[in-house]
């Protein structure tokens, strides 16, 4: 029985989610976009698995990524060419298809902008932006230190129970991308500001009680905080510091790497906290020191000030 493209696209996805353990965003991402480009195929005949083997060519998937070149930013055609490639890598290997065209198509040339991040001092403005006195200041300040003081992504921290954290030792376990666990360090300040957040009068028995399932990190309603709701509480909060810059959750992190590699860390010490698998990743971070050296110059050379 010939499967459609559609449902040969629901058994990649499964794979995906069991077999690599992708992180539901990366399958709705895959979804949206293979979804999109089986519909493309039926309007050249290609409804069927088969269809792919006698049908599709290269211009077919040429003339369909250059339908984005206008109104798509690079990065997001980059991206629907990874979910094809990986589908018909996927089909290659299961033996449904006989030649794998994806590999003939190049990737557009898409720039990568610096990550974006705060200075030290910023960083310690934000810290003691939350109101210690309540118990969401103590909150999001021991969010606000973990994040930084780790270099955590928003999607690990929300996910962290209470059992995940080791305070006498200053250190966190972290489930990240593709379900690969690291332990990630942690300094005094953190550690603080958690003991702080978790020992304060009034805090929930269940903390203490039930640390393997209750989430280190939940909202007033009892229930654990968000990403969104990261990004709001961030918000809120660079709004009070003197620079007042925008920033997502995931500037905390690149804050962490730049200030590490500013301050003499090993490029393979920041790629292990940081939990890149590839080294290029991280160093996009030797780019952004470069660029802050840059500033640095233009704001305190005497002659640049002319």
């Amino acid at each position: 029985m010939l499967r459609s493209i559609f449902e040969m696209v629901d058994v990649f996805l499964d794979d995906l989610a069991v077999q690599r353990r992708s992180s539901p965003h990366t399958l709705r991402a895959y979804k949206a976009d293979l979804e999109h480009w089986a519909k493309d195929l039926a309007t050249h005949g290609i409804l069927n698995v088969a269809n792919l083997n006698d049908i599709l060519e290269i211009s077919h998937l040429r003339s369909y990524l250059a339908s984005f070149y206008d109104t798509h930013e690079k990065t997001s055609i980059c991206r629907r060419l990874s979910a094809i490639r990986s589908l018909l890598r996927y089909l290659r290997a299961h033996g449904k298809l006989e030649r794998d065209i994806g590999v003939l198509v190049p990737s557009p040339k898409a720039s990568r902008p610096l990550p974006r991040f705060l200075k030290v001092e910023e960083i310690l403005e934000l810290l003691q932006a939350p109101d210690r006195s309540t118990h969401l200041g103590r909150r999001d300040r021991a969010l606000f230190e973990l994040m930084y003081g780790s270099g955590l992504r928003v999607g690990e921290a929300v996910g962290l129970n209470c059992g995940d954290l080791n305070l006498e030792e200053c250190w966190v376990r972290v489930m990240g991308k593709g379900s690969k666990e690291r332990h990630i360090p942690f300094g005094p300040p953190a550690q603080e500001a958690l003991r702080e957040y978790l020992d304060a009068p009034g805090v929930p028995d269940f903390f203490q009680l039930l640390p393997s399932v209750v989430p280190l990190f939940m909202n007033f309603r009892g229930t654990r905080l968000s990403a969104r709701s990261v990004a709001r509480i961030l918000t809120k909060h660079l709004v009070r510091i003197a620079s007042s810059k925008s920033l997502s959750p995931h500037g905390l992190r690149h804050s962490f790497a730049t200030h590490l590699l500013a301050a003499g860390a090993d490029l393979r010490t920041i790629q292990e906290l940081l939990g890149h698998s590839r080294l290029s990743t991280t160093q996009r971070y030797t780019h952004v020191d470069l660029g802050t050296l840059i500033d640095e110059y233009r704001d305190s050379h005497p002659l640049n000030k002319k």
